[in-house]
């Protein structure tokens, strides 16, 4: 079966960040994402894991000045040294809080770049990648790569799978993997089915993150056949973990019916 994690920068905001920890292991997550560690002592986070018995499974590395409305650095010619001292900083959080996962962003880029201009934005992208797959790799830690939709972040580098799966491909190293964000993926490309009985078998998927299409709320409303696609995912063996990044409709715990409604359906499936 699917292991869930809850997504603490979007899920329970009722709650005082440090306090979702608990909000979500009540609710009986046993894993956590969320987008970045750095504002908290990596000692008091680990301690907030270990109280709770959760496990961390994925951060952002640091994407560059985030309130100023930057989205990573990694395409960006010029920001190398940014790029790799914020990575070398991610490494020190997932080692104090035995992350194994750590998503590198890419970067905006102006949608009236020329295609040089795109092109070495991607070279760029390629060699920052293969330094920081490398050196996740002594650490034992994925770098992920995700396409997000130009909806909600216009001029984001990465949009569909196919480049993210070619960037991978083309990198060549063992730990550097796609995370694949179904609620991206449905406003840019759809054919959600087809995505994951194509992409899961190779190897190359590390992270799967839900929502419901088009508000981002819980995953059973709109166009998301939450329950088929995780049908899927389980058919298919995948055995890493769906972050549940999504915002809630009202509040956090009242909107897991969803989760609930799948574990009974699992179960019953499961006794034949």
């Amino acid at each position: 079966m699917p292991r869930f994690a809850a997504n603490l920068s979007m899920m329970y905001n009722e709650h005082d960040f440090l306090d979702r920890f608990a909000a979500a292991s009540s609710d009986g997550f046993q894993g956590v994402e969320y987008l970045f560690p750095y504002a908290y002592d990596a000692a008091e986070l680990r301690r907030r894991l270990d109280d709770r018995g959760l496990e961390q499974v994925l951060f952002n590395a640091p994407p560059g000045a985030w309130e100023s409305g930057e989205r990573g650095t990694a395409a960006l010619p010029g920001r190398e040294a940014e790029t790799r001292s914020g990575v070398d900083r991610a490494l020190e959080y997932a080692a104090a809080l035995d992350c194994p996962r750590v998503h590198l962003m890419a970067g905006l880029v102006r949608p009236d770049a020329t295609p040089g201009e795109r092109a070495e934005h991607r070279d760029t992208y390629l060699t920052n990648l293969a330094w920081a797959a490398e050196r996740a790799d002594a650490a034992g830690v994925d770098i992920l790569i995700e396409p997000i939709n130009g909806r909600d972040m216009p001029g984001y580098f990465l949009s569909t799978q196919a480049e993210a799966h070619a960037v991978v491909q083309e990198v060549g190293a063992s730990h550097l993997k796609v995370q694949l964000d179904l609620y991206h993926c449905q406003i840019v490309e759809g054919d959600l089915t087809t995505t994951l009985r194509r992409d899961l078998p190779t190897g190359r998927v590390g992270h799967l993150q839900i929502a419901g299409v088009p508000d981002r709320g819980e995953p059973d409303q709109g166009e998301f056949n939450v329950r088929h696609l995780l049908d899927v995912v389980d058919e298919l063996g995948f055995d890493g973990w769906i972050g549940c990044e999504y915002r809630p409709r009202a509040g956090t715990s009242e909107g897991l019916g969803w989760l609930d409604d799948y574990r009974s359906h699992r179960a019953e499936s499961a006794r034949g």
